[in-house]
């Protein structure tokens, strides 16, 4: 038996602090990710643009643009570490272009939410099921 399980069993009220505690813990923990989950799909959203707005800029840009992502992979990797490579770099393009508007997002869903979501090629089953995930997830 440890010390708290032992100090606990003779001591209500301090079991009772402890359980309190413990949630007030719990909950922080999980607002602390939820708005990790937030900011790296709003992070993703705006790379997207970044990326769709760096591509759109004119006619030689449009031509660099089939060497960009592996190029971008390559040096953001090379900078800041795994979760930059080619694909998932389409993957926030794609994000950009299939949500347009940044409020439109659902701030339940995480990066893995929307990545799947953006399999569905239908929007308005897109925007379905992005919505009933998210309801789910409340």
């Amino acid at each position: 038996m440890s010390d708290i399980t032992s100090v606990t069993a003779t001591n209500p009220p301090l079991q009772t602090l402890l359980g309190s505690l413990g949630e007030l813990i719990r909950e922080a923990r999980q607002q602390a990710l939820r708005a990790v989950d937030t900011i790296q799909v709003q992070t993703c959203w705006q790379i997207g643009r970044h990326i769709v707005e760096f591509e759109q800029g004119g006619e030689t840009r449009a031509a660099y643009g089939k060497r960009l992502l592996p190029e971008l992979a390559k040096s953001l990797t090379k900078e800041l570490g795994k979760g930059f490579d080619a694909s998932n770099l389409r993957y926030m393009r794609l994000f950009y272009q299939a949500f347009p508007k940044c409020d439109a997002l659902r701030h339940e869903l995480s990066w893995t939410h929307y990545r799947f979501l953006l399999r569905i090629e239908n929007d308005a089953a897109r925007r379905w099921y992005m919505n009933e995930t998210a309801m789910r997830l409340a």
